[in-house]
């Protein structure tokens, strides 16, 4: 149903802690810390810029057809845009070999090879399972057996959890989900649809 979604439409939403309806029934307390899980998670992965002074979120699926479309636009945008930064949150919604490979990617982390890792996950032809995860594991370079001890790790759960509750707090409707500012847009974006959004949010500060 998400992919059909996607492809009829791309979606622009505005965030809950946005809109004066949803912002009503929460503090400013509570806007800021949705705020912050969402763009300043230090657990979430970075590409592009660490120290980029604006930042582009992205919530992803690497079984979400519409999400692998993207990736080169989003690859393309940040090695044209310096200044930026992209917060990944893994939001595996397309079942286990989703959550898989979300694992596998955020293990991924202790090894350094994240964006790599990420990006060929992003490149696969088939399904985003355990196979074919360790299969794209093996030739990014990643030691598999620690990445399946690390894959393992209580902390990956819950920041996978956390993920996929914020997104429902927030009312995503599904992947890709692009977060910029105080915009969401959901669905495939071009390059110059991302640079669009950017451009948005750094006009608004």
């Amino acid at each position: 149903m998400r992919r059909l979604v996607a492809a009829l439409v791309t979606a622009a939403i505005c965030l809950q802690f946005t809109s004066p309806v949803a912002a009503q029934d929460r503090s400013a307390a509570e806007i800021a810390q949705i705020k912050n899980s969402v763009f300043n998670d230090p657990r979430a992965p970075v590409m592009g810029n660490p120290q980029g002074k604006t930042v582009l979120v992205e919530f992803s699926d690497y079984n979400c057809g519409f999400c692998r479309k993207s990736m080169p636009e989003v690859s393309a945008l940040l090695k044209s845009d310096p200044d930026l930064k992209l917060v990944v949150h893994e939001l595996p919604v397309f079942g286990e070999g989703s959550r898989y490979a979300a694992e596998a990617a955020l293990a991924a982390k202790a090894q350094g090879k994240y964006p790599e890792f990420h990006q060929a996950l992003m490149s696969l032809k088939g399904k985003a399972e355990k196979a074919s995860v360790l299969r794209v594991a093996r030739e990014t370079g990643l030691d598999v057996a620690r990445l399946e001890r690390d894959m393992q790790s209580p902390e990956i759960t819950a920041q996978i959890e956390d993920s996929l509750a914020l997104a429902d707090d927030i009312g995503l409707v599904g992947t890709p989900s692009f977060i910029a500012g105080n915009r969401a847009v959901f669905g495939y974006l071009s390059k110059k649809d991302l640079a669009g959004l950017v451009a948005e949010a750094r006009g608004a500060k």
